[in-house]
């Protein structure tokens, strides 16, 4: 391609059609700009997703396709795996709290709805909840929490991983009510715990805090119970013999 050309596709902020031009096969005209435009569409869809799969920043590449589905995990009579799937919560704005003992597949799935999300053109934040707490508090004492907050302006959907893990001070808990308190019925939150909602208490200080953050989260929220033995503690014992 002459460099004319490769000038004319960047003004066109055609990204991709100068490097796949050549290897398009060519039958007609028609045949052959459609080709190279829906290779060009493929292409930015691709990069698109990639970019919201780094800003998201998951901890690992767990998805929905390798998930393990067993019969331990209690699904709201509204709901199952396929309608959990097609992401309609986050059209509609819902949240969903996974709630069990540690290793039982939680984070996995949480993670997968995450990454789901964003190969459907999701903008998605995942956290450990001690992080993000940390980051609020790092915020207020640098006197940018009204930046920090606005960062999420354009999030659809919130992963919150591991509430219960760590108990918080009484900052920690008013900054992560405020932010939480301002996501309702604006965004979706997928939220993992090992902590019954009634064990709330045990890392939020004020206890009208903590009823009203539950408040807030099960009003739009399908709720999973994930019962029986941790799964990585299993495949453990069954590796060591």
């Amino acid at each position: 391609m002459s460099e004319q050309l490769r000038e004319m596709c960047k003004s066109l902020r055609l990204a991709y059609v100068a490097d796949i031009y050549d290897q398009t096969p060519y039958e007609s005209s028609e045949q052959f700009l459609e080709a190279i435009f829906a290779e060009e569409f493929r292409l930015r869809e691709e990069a698109k997703v990639q970019r919201l799969l780094k800003k998201a920043k998951f901890l690992d590449g767990k998805n929905l396709s390798d998930y393990e589905w067993h019969d331990q995990i209690r699904f709201p009579a509204h709901i199952d795996p396929g309608g959990l799937q097609s992401l309609s919560f986050i059209e509609n704005r819902e949240n969903v709290v996974l709630i069990g003992a540690p290793g039982t597949g939680k984070t996995h799935l949480a993670t997968g709805l995450g990454r789901s999300a964003c190969e459907h053109g999701y903008e998605v934040r995942f956290f450990r909840v001690a992080q993000l707490v940390e980051q609020l508090e790092h915020a207020l004492r640098q006197e940018k929490l009204a930046a920090f907050r606005k960062r999420f302006e354009k999030v659809d959907l919130i992963v919150l991983d591991e509430m219960g893990y760590l108990p918080f001070g009484k900052e920690g808990s008013e900054l992560l009510f405020q932010l939480i308190s301002e996501w309702y019925e604006q965004k979706s939150l997928v939220i993992t715990s090992n902590l019954e909602f009634s064990q709330w208490n045990r890392m939020f200080v004020d206890g009208r805090l903590t009823a009203a953050l539950v408040d807030r989260l099960i009003h739009h929220a399908h709720v999973l119970s994930f019962t029986g033995e941790s799964y990585r503690l299993s495949h453990a014992l069954s590796r060591s013999h």
